[in-house]
């Protein structure tokens, strides 16, 4: 039972501000950081020789006032009260696990916030658990992956307001900070609102990254850009509206030489892309609160896909055999119009893309009472965390020009740019359509903005339909009331 600190075998000289448990590497990172902002901190972890890891790391990084303890009492016992733990474990029963641990040390009053991607619901199973006991629990949504935790993520707390009030000293120093609107963090709402919150930003995540793709796919494909041209596209389009972290990773990547062997990695790199669950849940979510969210659903279908790699590989030789080859037709096009066109339909499309997750968390803050600041979630998604992007702090302008904003696409500053862009959003994607190059993202934003801005659908005919087969009335344009009509019998007669 042995007590590290700073690499020696002293206890901390008085009790830590805070303590973290769950040292894989995000565990660390903000454990560093947290220390670094001039916080002491208490750490733990089941496997012992992460403890020791993180005090060397601690050393090394500037000695830093990190506090390793092997067993759960004397790393509770290290902390300051009102205790303050966050937990970093993968979600699920690990989480359980841990609460079980450090709960039989922690005392009326004390606090654990689990900052991993969990399910709202168990952060709210959770809150209701502990406060049995006496405890406060919050769930935290921590964005920007180990960089971020290192050096400023994105934090969104829910649960227990008296919870965060604890913590509010240490999270606006640890949260990334931007110069023109502060440190990226705010108290989110109740229950697990934290979690809902951080579970469609990696939905919306979800659809820039497969957009992003679908972009490259045509430069590539039918524009016949190679990777050098790649990178100085996408570093240009780095300078204007689409500044953002993707785009700047993905900069990045064009530009790294395969250490393996000849040419660019990115060529070498399998087209698999794997998920962890938050997308599935952002749309099985936007299923049960009928918003429609078509972008964020199809870059979800495009990784379902790309897993079938043997079957697609099948696929296209039985395709080629019959004269099918990968691009339909080599069509001439003039790159610099591309670029440009390509350019537009991202934009296009990215908006569509936040318009759906914003529309989500707002039907979910609703049913839920929770009153969430849609304008709010927007600027603390400027910094830190993955989807971090300029265009961000229009979204949080068009909220706070209107917060009842019924949809991003009818805000007078984004409807502008769509109409100017959308002849280009519909050149790509046929263009696309003509080379057999899917643009599952690209065209459902497309079909999402006709559909949005056309005063009437074709949805009279499918409840004309539901009436005939299943009496399930309809209502009419002209005047009040439900209405069925015996569709059967009278089509019966008229063809008699």
């Amino acid at each position: 039972m042995a007590n590290i600190g700073q690499g020696t075998m002293a206890a901390p000289p008085k009790l830590t501000r805070i303590g973290l448990a769950g040292l894989a590497v995000m565990g660390q990172n903000l454990t560093l950081n947290i220390a670094e902002k001039g916080f002491p901190i208490s750490v733990y972890n089941r496997t012992t020789s992460k403890v020791d890891e993180t005090v060397e790391r601690a050393k090394r990084e500037g000695d830093l006032p990190v506090f390793g303890f092997h067993d759960p009492e004397s790393f509770v016992h290290s902390i300051q009260k009102p205790r303050v733990i966050i937990m970093l474990v993968k979600a699920g029963a690990p989480v359980d696990q841990t609460i079980k641990t450090l709960s039989a040390y922690l005392e009326i009053g004390d606090c654990i916030i689990d900052g991993g991607n969990e399910w709202y619901e168990n952060t709210e199973r959770r809150e209701k658990e502990v406060a049995e006991l006496g405890l406060l629990y919050l769930g935290m949504g921590v964005s920007g992956g180990e960089e971020g935790a290192r050096n400023g993520p994105s934090l969104m707390p829910g649960g227990s307001y008296e919870a965060y009030k604890y913590i509010e000293d240490i999270v606006l120093k640890v949260a990334a900070q931007v110069p023109d609107s502060g440190p990226c963090v705010t108290y989110i709402g109740k229950g697990g609102s934290g979690n809902f919150v951080k579970m469609v930003h990696n939905g919306i995540e979800y659809g820039d990254m497969q957009l992003i793709a679908e972009a490259y796919d045509i430069l590539k494909s039918v524009g016949k850009l190679s990777n050098e041209e790649l990178k100085s596209v996408f570093s240009e389009w780095n300078k204007g509206e689409l500044l953002s972290f993707l785009i700047e990773i993905t900069t990045d990547i064009f530009g790294i030489k395969d250490d393996k062997g000849d040419g660019y990695l990115v060529d070498k790199v399998l087209d698999k892309t794997g998920m962890k669950g938050t997308g599935k849940w952002t749309v099985q979510q936007a299923a049960d609160l009928s918003v429609a969210a078509p972008t964020i659903a199809s870059s979800l279908d495009g990784r379902f896909l790309s897993g079938l790699k043997e079957e697609r590989v099948a696929a296209a030789k039985v395709f080629k055999s019959g004269g099918f080859g990968d691009i339909l037709t080599d069509q001439e096009v003039d790159k610099a119009t591309l670029i440009d066109d390509v350019r537009k339909a991202l934009y296009a499309s990215k908006i569509c893309s936040y318009a759906q997750g914003m529309n989500l968390i707002r039907a979910k803050s609703i049913e839920q009472g929770w009153n969430l600041k849609l304008g709010e979630l927007a600027r603390i998604w400027k910094g830190g965390c993955i989807i971090r992007a300029i265009f961000l702090d229009r979204i949080k302008k068009a909220y706070d020009r209107n917060p009842e904003l019924a949809n991003l696409l009818v805000d007078p500053e984004f409807a502008k740019e769509i109409i100017e862009r959308q002849s280009a959003w519909r050149k790509v994607v046929c263009l696309a359509i003509n080379s057999g190059i899917s643009t599952p993202g690209m065209s459902a934003s497309l079909a999402y903005f006709d559909s949005y801005r056309r005063e009437r659908l074709p949805a009279n005919l499918v409840q004309a339909q539901r009436d005939y087969f299943g009496a399930h009335t309809y209502e009419r344009i002209d005047m009040e009331g439900s209405f069925h009509t015996e569709w059967f019998k009278i089509a019966k007669q008229l063809k008699d």
